[in-house]
């Protein structure tokens, strides 16, 4: 059976998902923003118990990484949770077409600029932006490209303007919006190869 975090009857929920290959403070700091920027209850880390467009071998252990995100996520509104794991769920859409069928909440994707960029790689991009609202969190060096990739270009007509953010996860979808935010330099990329340096 599975077992979702607490949470009440149409709450509002961001779901920020990924590898957290290792979570950072840049992590964190796009978690507080979306919080605040689009008024949600509750932000749910979804760590992924492998990113199927990146290599296994690059992937530290499952259980590894949920540490790492729980200590970093420390916040009374921020869960980590083993949800996808339970689900034994590979894709983005499968997860939130089962959360959808499983809770009542106002659920919102999270991603970072440079998820959008690539998005329209992803298993059922389209799904995915049908099912819930994605609210896109800027990243150094990725705004532009965010802006101007496949997905933000097909699906430019259904982001919300900047006043209208804060009720994201109230708007039927398709709806997105893109979200600036101070930029910090850290990457899950770059702090691995630190790691092998040393």
């Amino acid at each position: 059976m599975i077992k979702l975090p607490p949470h009440g009857r149409h709450q509002r929920i961001g779901l920020f998902g990924g590898s957290f290959n290792p979570a950072h403070e840049g992590h964190r700091q796009v978690a507080l923003y979306a919080l605040k920027r689009l008024n949600l209850d509750w932000v749910w880390w979804l760590v992924a118990p492998q990113n199927p467009l990146k290599s296994k071998s690059e992937t530290a252990a499952f259980s590894k990484r949920m540490a790492i995100t729980k200590k970093l996520a420390l916040h009374p509104r921020f869960i980590v949770t083993d949800v996808e794991s339970q689900m034994n769920s590979t894709f983005t859409a499968q997860t939130i077409a089962a959360l959808r069928r499983l809770s009542h909440a106002k659920f919102v994707w999270i991603m970072g600029a440079d998820s959008l960029a690539s998005f329209h790689h992803w298993h059922d991009w389209t799904k995915i932006i049908h099912d819930v609202p994605i609210a896109v969190l800027a990243r150094p060096g990725y705004s532009i490209k965010a802006l101007d990739s496949k997905a933000a270009l097909r699906f430019a007509d259904k982001r919300l303007a900047k006043s209208q953010t804060i009720a994201l996860a109230s708007k039927s979808t398709p709806r997105w919006t893109f979200i600036s935010m101070p930029l910090r330099k850290e990457s899950s990329t770059a702090i691995r190869a630190r790691r092998k340096i040393v």
